[in-house]
């Protein structure tokens, strides 16, 4: 209740309490409410912090502080900026490619030949960076170890190389993974047993972050979550004499569960059996999120990612408490955008209301970067 709907009400209640002496009223036909307020008001003016005590001590007053909406702006720890933003792409190894992707709205697989075209009015917008997911398609690109992750003509560093060509500018990150290139849609290598093999799986998944580092990627994300890799990777950069320009940035928080399935529509890249609750972490483990980002920043790595994010706020804070040095990356990932698109067509809300609001509680949790299928949306909003 404000201060003077506060104030009314008190009068109301108690229409014979006594009044600060004024002037006499004037005489009316009519002493209804609205003229018996009015004559409240006006004696009670200068007497308001006094008569009526308000909670709390001077510092209890913070309407103030944000009633304009520039003054609103500033009471956020982290305004939403394009610079922030990494925008998921999945790129294919086809020909005149522009795939729409229907369980996740508004987003394609785009093949090299029509990247160009497709970066470019996002470039003009104000992107800043991209995240390259590969979704090789050809007959024979899938096999039991991956092996053409790390082609020189597949749709991974074949992006990398066209990105730096047409737009210098952009910083580019490569996701590094083996579920898209695996035929059984794993992300690593397997046991007889079906388990993952974490030894072989790490070699391979090192050997694919480099050689995307050597092809020109600013950054190489590896997203398997197997033991070991950030330090693996690390070791194959300074070996390479290019650790100095490769920024790692380590999925060490990524969770298991049900929000995965508009992405792997688009990757290619569903399990052919089981799933991947042995080297995901549990959805409950907090403990074991810490532990995962606490092993990966020793390791070497340069930034922590959390993933999914809306669902991990809370993880996403205990990334910034254990890192306090580095940068928090966080992914939105497709099933949560996918939500807010489907409730937004529902008219549970508006998407863009939506949108900035669970994308500013990512910020406020502590990320200060996130992966984004918004990112488009953003780069028009944040200019209006």
């Amino acid at each position: 209740m404000s201060f003077s709907s506060l104030v009314q009400e008190l009068s109301l209640r108690d229409p014979n309490a006594p009044r600060r002496p004024g002037p006499t009223p004037s005489v009316s036909t009519f002493d209804d409410r609205a003229s018996h307020v009015s004559r409240t008001m006006s004696g009670y003016a200068s007497t308001a912090a006094t008569s009526v005590s308000i909670s709390g001590d001077i510092g209890s007053q913070l309407h103030g502080g944000y009633f304009h909406p520039l003054a609103r702006s500033w009471q956020a720890e982290r305004q939403l900026t394009k610079s922030m933003l990494i925008y998921p792409i999945f790129v294919t190894d086809g020909e005149d490619d522009m795939i729409h992707v229907p369980s996740l709205p508004g987003q394609y697989q785009v093949s090299i030949d029509r990247l160009t075209a497709f970066l470019e009015p996002l470039v003009h917008k104000g992107l800043r960076s991209v995240m390259l997911f590969g979704v090789p398609q050809k007959p024979g690109s899938k096999d039991i170890l991956g092996s053409s992750a790390d082609d020189p003509e597949g749709p991974v560093i074949q992006a990398i190389q066209l990105i730096l060509r047409r737009f210098p500018q952009l910083f580019i990150c490569a996701d590094v993974c083996l579920c898209e290139y695996t035929s059984h849609g794993h992300c690593g290598i397997l046991r007889d047993d079906s388990s993952l093999n974490n030894q072989m799986s790490v070699d391979r998944i090192s050997d694919v972050a480099l050689a995307y580092a050597k092809a020109g990627a600013h950054c190489v994300a590896p997203s398997d979550m197997n033991d070991g890799r950030i330090r693996a990777i690390k070791l194959k950069l300074i070996e390479e004499g290019i650790a100095h320009k490769t920024l790692l940035m380590s999925y060490s928080a990524k969770f298991s569960g049900c929000l995965y399935g508009p992405f792997r529509d688009a990757a290619g890249s569903a399990p052919s059996f089981g799933d991947r609750r042995c080297y995901q972490l549990p959805p409950g483990g907090r403990g074991l999120a810490r532990r995962a980002i606490i092993r990966d920043m020793n390791e070497g790595a340069d930034i922590i990612m959390v993933k999914p994010a809306g669902q991990y706020l809370d993880v996403i804070s205990d990334a910034k408490e254990l890192g306090k040095d580095l940068p928090i990356a966080a992914y939105q990932v497709s099933g949560e955008y996918s939500m807010i698109h489907a409730a937004a067509k529902a008219g549970v809300f508006d998407l863009k209301t939506m949108a900035f609001e669970s994308t500013e509680s990512i910020l406020r949790a502590g990320a200060t970067i996130v992966i984004s299928y918004f990112t488009p949306n953003f780069l028009d909003w944040l200019d209006n």
